[in-house]
């Protein structure tokens, strides 16, 4: 994994934190790929690409900020 990458993992792993404390998703963690991040939400786990992860994370953040 580049450095890149990792960086993006560690975004992502933050974005998942504040999104569980604010029980927006209820678990996640690195997915079977090193490429992959799982959340799940809904009571589904969704194994993502990591920059789509991040994209998610992100909308449903601000989406609950401004609900």
């Amino acid at each position: 994994m580049n450095s890149t990458q990792a960086a993006l993992r560690d975004e992502v792993r933050q974005l998942a934190e504040e999104a569980f404390h604010r029980k927006l998703i209820s678990g996640h963690g690195d997915g079977p790929d090193s490429k992959e991040y799982q959340i799940v939400y809904q009571g589904k786990p969704r194994h993502l690409p990591l920059e789509q992860a991040r994209f998610f994370l992100i909308n449903m953040l601000y989406r609950s900020r401004i609900h």
